[in-house]
């Protein structure tokens, strides 16, 4: 996905099972359209909940929206109706592969998926597989998921030092900047 001759791609891990009028479904939309307003291409898993919080944010201000969506979920699932370019993966790991191909990843409120997709990312800045790029957890949650990976897991410092944590989305796009 990433293509440096072209516009920077946010990918945004978040929850299937937010929903309209939640405030971080609210947050989501906020983010979005604040992405798409930074001159991002913003990216998510393609489905409901933060996912299409993210995606309608970004398309309502007139961005340009990439779903990553699974082969194997298409007989019940469907990407959601922001999604302006959907790019199917055969299974779920491809679909992690192409999420974290991303210039920047940010993560709203998750459940087991979002914290995987962040666990992976944050792995990847760790052990250098990749480029340095921006990891940044947004909200109140990660801050307390923050505080007890750093309380309980074996892990140094410069390891906490490779995730940004915002406390809301301007604070994240101020972050990425």
């Amino acid at each position: 996905m990433l293509d440096h001759g072209s516009p920077r791609v946010a990918s945004v891990f978040g929850s299937a099972r937010l929903l309209p009028g939640d405030h971080e479904y609210a947050e989501a939309e906020q983010l979005g359209r604040l992405l798409h307003e930074a001159g991002w291409v913003v990216c998510t898993g393609g489905y409901d909940g933060a996912m299409a919080a993210v995606s309608r944010g970004a398309r309502e201000a007139g961005g340009h929206v990439v779903g990553i969506t699974m082969d194997a979920w298409a007989p019940r699932l469907r990407p959601n109706s922001w999604v302006l370019e959907e790019r199917p993966a055969a299974d779920l790991f491809e679909r992690v592969r192409l999420l974290t191909a991303s210039d920047a990843w940010l993560a709203v409120a998750g459940g087991i998926g979002t914290l995987a997709e962040v666990a992976l990312a944050w792995n990847l800045l760790q052990s250098r597989e990749i480029e340095p790029r921006p990891l940044v957890l947004v909200g109140r949650r990660w801050r307390a998921v923050a505080g007890a990976i750093r309380r309980e897991l074996v892990v140094g410092e410069h390891d906490l030092d490779l995730v940004l944590l915002a406390r809301d989305p301007e604070h994240a796009l101020a972050l990425l900047s």
